[in-house]
């Protein structure tokens, strides 16, 4: 059988999110010193000093700075990562689930918990109601899309509808 992924793979999403909450860390302990220094100077002004004003300006505008800052960071590329990394983690400790079933076509790009992911259909037959329905596995979209072809049987493991590994049967 073909793995799609590889005990590295952990590793190496464990480290990229690794190396994003150090920046963020590091981008939050130079926003506290700038934001510290500003204050303690505020602090060290004499009772109704011009110079407090522009003290004030410079603290709002650090924290404008640095909330400016945390929401494409947070929001685009940790949230990306940590998503990934969490697929990855339920990979290594969840339920696998095998199955034979024939491959049926090609859907739309989706998000699978904040996953980009391809979606293969399958067709599985309903014994209780004696027809054939549409499975939809989904392939990691940083994978390589395995070369099925439409009526192939395919074996295949999979956890929470995510392709791990497949066999081309027939």
């Amino acid at each position: 059988m073909t793995r799609l992924y590889q005990d590295s793979d952990l590793w190496n999403a464990h480290k990229q999110r690794s190396r994003i909450l150090l920046g963020l860390y590091i981008a939050t302990a130079l926003f506290l010193a700038g934001f510290v220094s500003v204050f303690v100077y505020f602090i060290m002004l004499p009772y109704d000093d011009p110079n407090g004003t522009w003290a004030t300006a410079v603290a709002c505008i650090l924290v404008a700075l640095y909330v400016i800052f945390l929401f494409p960071y947070i929001g685009i590329c940790f949230k990306r990562v940590h998503a990934y990394y969490k697929m990855l983690r339920f990979i290594s400790v969840g339920l696998k689930e095998y199955t034979v079933a024939p491959f049926a076509g090609i859907e739309d790009w989706t998000t699978v918990d904040g996953v980009d992911v391809n979606v293969a259909t399958f067709r599985v037959h309903n014994y209780k109601r004696d027809e054939d329905m549409i499975r939809q596995i989904y392939v990691d979209g940083e994978k390589d899309f395995p070369p099925f072809e439409e009526g192939q049987s395919i074996r295949m493991i999979s956890q929470g509808n995510l392709l791990i590994e497949y066999e081309i049967i027939s």
